[in-house]
């Protein structure tokens, strides 16, 4: 019977130990038959890539072996039906169950248990939480569902039939580490209120018939040593994790309970210690995610700067300068936020060429609200226009700006 009628068959087929999901997903692997021997029976995997410790499915499309139509056959259990599978250094012979009567088609599946010295005593959490690494002990054979296989996370799995002398066919696929993602599923909340953080990394998925745990860190700018946050699997073997934020303006923070003022970011940090090649197990990368909390206003709406203007040393409103006369360069600034807001005030003197000729500038915190006017002062040297640049951003080292930059020209004479 030849290769394609064979695959044929195995589209029209109820499977009866595959799940619907576990064939639906229309990457196969590649089957390779030693021998060009093309009447042979292809041997299919639910999926190209799989971490380190899923689940993974196999089928063999293997009509030869329906030794009866009447009942529901075996293959695997005899030298002349032999199905091996392994990954880099495990190996365990395996048995796989037709899925009905006269179907012609076995299926069977294993779990991938990883390699917990990948990780040694940090773990995958940085807290020593690291997958099983067992094997099964097959006596004399494992299967069609009880298989266990070590893995690492730059690896592959292969699948072999060997349907009679010197003939085998196999089918593989990679085992590779993922790189996680972090979101909160909001980008504002209520104060008051709640919020969910989700992270993707099957990687994470150290049991594949269990719901996993882990921590992360989450802290709000009013509080900035956070919380340690349970992060619990959507479901088996989704690799999708969420954890829920209480927000609180009264209270201090405590397990999941965050202290946060109206207007604050909360930000939550992830980090994945277990990234694909050509990382190595070592190698970590930090993610954050932020959210606000409350009224958000837009970045430079929070600490707005007006009315830029010239003042000479009796505090008088002036259109123009003289040289060397010392003057003010003043304008007023308001916190419209109910936190407070540090700030740094800079004023960028330029001449007529685009050089600049002074920079200064002068930092504090604005109490919620609070609203004040301020000056750095300056002196032509020379007659020309100069340009006043005024600056309002979070700190020299965070120039973050919380106002439009303000323009002021200054005549010399």
């Amino acid at each position: 019977m030849s290769i394609v009628k064979l695959i044929a068959i195995g589209l029209i087929v109820n499977y009866l130990f595959l799940p619907s999901y576990a064939l639906s997903n229309p990457e196969s692997t590649q089957v390779s038959v030693s021998k060009n021997d093309t009447g042979s029976s292809p041997v299919h995997l639910n999926k190209k890539v799989f971490s380190w410790t899923d689940q993974f499915y196999i089928r063999i499309d293997a009509p030869d072996f329906n030794s009866d139509p009447n009942v529901v056959d075996v293959i695997g259990t005899t030298t002349d039906d032999k199905v091996t599978v392994s990954t880099t250094g495990h190996s365990i012979p395996y048995q796989l169950v037709e899925t009905g009567t006269n179907t012609g088609i076995f299926t069977g599946y294993l779990i991938l248990t990883g390699d917990p010295a990948q990780k040694g005593s940090i773990g995958v959490d940085g807290e020593g939480a690291n997958p099983s690494g067992m094997e099964s002990s097959c006596n004399p054979i494992c299967g069609p569902t009880d298989g266990f296989l070590p893995s690492t996370g730059n690896d592959g799995i292969s699948v072999s039939f060997e349907y009679s002398r010197d003939r085998t066919v196999t089918g593989s696929a990679l085992i590779s580490w993922n790189t996680g993602e972090v979101k909160w599923l909001q980008s504002n909340y209520p104060a008051g209120g709640k919020g969910t953080l989700q992270i993707f990394d099957p990687d994470m998925n150290l049991n594949p018939k269990a719901i996993d745990k882990f921590e992360t860190s989450v802290w709000s700018d009013s509080d900035s040593g956070g919380i340690k946050l349970t992060m619990t699997e959507t479901g088996e073997s989704t690799g999708v994790f969420e954890g829920t934020v209480y927000f609180t303006a009264d209270f201090q923070s405590s397990g999941n309970r965050l202290h946060v003022s109206d207007g604050d970011a909360v930000t939550a940090e992830y980090v994945d210690r277990t990234l694909p090649y050509p990382h190595s197990p070592s190698d970590q990368l930090r993610m954050v995610a932020t959210t606000s909390v409350g009224t958000s206003l837009p970045p430079l709406e929070k600490t707005p700067a007006s009315n830029a203007r010239i003042l000479d040393s009796s505090g008088n409103v002036i259109n123009k300068v003289s040289v060397n006369q010392q003057v003010q360069i003043v304008s007023d600034v308001i916190n419209k936020q109910s936190r407070d807001q540090p700030f740094t005030y800079l004023v960028q003197i330029q001449d007529h060429n685009g050089i600049t000729l002074s920079l200064s500038w002068i930092g504090g915190t604005l109490s919620p609200n609070q609203a004040i006017s301020l000056g750095q002062s300056w002196m032509p040297r020379t007659a020309g226009t100069y340009t006043a640049q005024i600056f309002v951003w979070q700190s020299i080292g965070n120039p973050n700006a919380l106002s439009p930059p303000l323009i002021l020209q200054i005549p010399a004479t």
